[in-house]
């Protein structure tokens, strides 16, 4: 396969996002950092985010110049799930954060395992499902090794517990596997049995129940104090920003009203301090981004190539899309940040690298796939796709 140039305009829109969730950290953490630490000042989180952000983008860099077919390797699919899998079991040796086990911490540095679930389970479903490509119909033969890989993953993380993550790599999984040529009955049995797994996880968890009643009314006098404090106030915040905002950093609801201004409810932040055209803006980038991604996936020379693409894409938009709707109460309130934006140095690190391997993909866009043994006779394409 012949190398392109890469997507450029993925790339630019990937930069801009990462850029402007570093600034509007700032915006949302300089108080907050001013009053955790003796001698801190407002630039703490800034600092380490702008770190993160530089990282994390020489990284997107980097990945971008390695061919994604190496990752076609049972070797290296082994290697990327057996780490994911032994940090997501370090993460309970360590103390609970907020009620939760997420983080491996050493010192200052912190590492959320979780993240880098979103890119070994596409890894892992797009190489089992191009190997069996002629079996994906069969219940034995894929979807229940692809089943499993899911259930070991997503158990692990469900557990921590991280609920909002499990959801994603349940949608990363269903359009993979959609994608791959899945029966329609099997989806369907797939997403209604993920459907029950979700519901009793609501009926066995108390607190769970408890957001889900106050996301009917949270800002109910009874809810607002409790259960629906944190969206009540990211309302306030959104409702207060109107059509162009109070103005960068002159946002209300930061200041020690809103719970996690720079991680989990930026986009509160944004909202009250840029309006409706900045929160616009944010969701037209993530668009224009999941277009990008579609194209690379659409115009991947090899199924693998689509598969993966189609698995990245779909982690980074439904976890924007699920993140936007909690602040604004479409959706049950839920612990999950926002790609590129909120705080975090492995959910910047890992989603830039994640992009970088979509922007390898796109290298070579529009060119045929050699077939196995052939010498580089490329392959023809049909209307129904590669042959």
């Amino acid at each position: 396969m012949k190398e392109t140039r890469i997507d450029w305009i993925m790339f630019a829109i990937a930069v801009g996002l990462a850029v402007f969730g570093t600034m509007m950290v700032y915006s949302a953490s300089a108080m907050i950092a001013h009053r955790e630490t003796a001698g801190a000042t407002q630039f703490t989180y800034f600092y380490k985010q702008a770190g993160f952000t530089f990282a994390g983008i020489l990284l997107m860099l980097g990945v971008s110049q390695i061919d994604y077919r190496r990752y076609n390797n049972p070797y290296v699919i082994g290697t990327a799930l057996l780490m994911t899998l032994v940090l997501l079991i370090a993460v309970f040796g360590f103390p609970e954060i907020n009620g939760a086990r997420r983080w491996i911490r050493v010192g200052s540095f912190s590492l959320q395992p979780s993240e880098m679930a979103k890119i070994a389970l596409p890894l892992f479903l797009a190489y089992f499902l191009t190997r069996n490509k002629d079996s994906v119909g069969e219940l034995k033969a894929t979807l229940l090794p692809c089943l499993a890989c899911l259930g070991v993953i997503g158990g692990l993380v469900f557990f921590e517990p991280d609920l909002g993550t499990t959801i994603v790599l349940c949608a990363i999984f269903a359009s993979v596997y959609f994608a791959a040529g899945a029966r329609l009955t099997h989806v369907f049995s797939v997403v209604a049995a993920l459907m029950a797994v979700g519901a009793a996880a609501l009926y066995f968890a108390p607190w769970r129940l408890k957001r889900l009643a106050a996301f009917v009314d949270p800002c109910d006098p009874e809810n607002a104090a409790g259960a629906g404090y944190q969206v009540c106030q990211s309302l306030y915040a959104i409702g207060s920003g109107g059509i162009v905002g109070e103005g960068f950093a002159k946002g209300q609801q930061k200041l020690f009203y809103l719970p996690y201004p720079h991680s989990d409810f930026i986009f509160s932040v944004v909202g009250e301090e840029l309006g409706l055209i900045g929160t616009l803006g944010v969701v037209l980038l993530f668009g224009l981004l999941l277009w990008r991604g579609a194209r690379a996936a659409m115009n991947a020379p090899d199924r693998f190539g689509m598969l993966l693409a189609i698995g990245i894409i779909t982690g980074i938009t439904v976890q924007a899309l699920f993140n936007m709707s909690v602040v604004i109460s479409i959706l049950p309130a839920k612990g999950i940040p926002l790609p590129f934006i909120s705080y975090g140095g492995s959910s910047v690190l890992v989603t830039l690298c994640a992009v970088g391997i979509l922007l390898s993909i796109t290298k070579f866009s529009g060119t045929p796939e050699p077939e196995s043994g052939s010498a580089g006779k490329p392959r023809t394409r049909s209307k129904t796709g590669l042959r």
